[in-house]
């Protein structure tokens, strides 16, 4: 199976940037890593960022939207996040996600997709 494993969170200061990693490694499975959504503290888990196999499009939740910026290297089977002016209410454990490279519509979904990563810590203080 697709193997994920996200990298560069940590604690910065409101205001302040972080950019975060997925690298995919393993069988793909027809998959690709595609997704960013993230879980805080007694909240469900949501969606935050997505983007299509060639990079064309990109799809974003609208507290994010104009702050983070998703991008990928289909050669490095990596996705990754921008995270720009982050505000506290960003913190958050964040999880990479990858869905099927075919599979069209349905970014928002997290059904969508096949395999998560184990998550990488954000925390933004105040």
């Amino acid at each position: 199976q697709v193997q994920l494993v996200e990298s560069g969170g940590g604690l910065v200061q409101a205001g302040g940037s972080l950019r975060l990693s997925c690298a995919a490694s393993g069988r793909t499975g027809g998959h690709y890593p595609a997704g960013w959504f993230r879980q805080a503290p007694g909240k469900e888990r949501e969606f935050v960022a997505a983007i299509s196999w060639r990079g064309g499009s990109t799809f974003y939740a609208d507290s994010v939207k104009d702050r983070f910026t998703i991008s990928r290297d289909n050669n490095k089977n990596t996705v990754y996040l921008q995270m720009n002016s982050l505000k506290p209410e960003d913190t958050a454990v964040y999880y990479c996600a990858a869905r099927p490279w075919n599979s069209g519509s349905g970014y928002y979904d997290g059904a969508m997709y096949g395999y998560w990563g184990r998550g990488t810590q954000v925390t933004v203080s105040s």
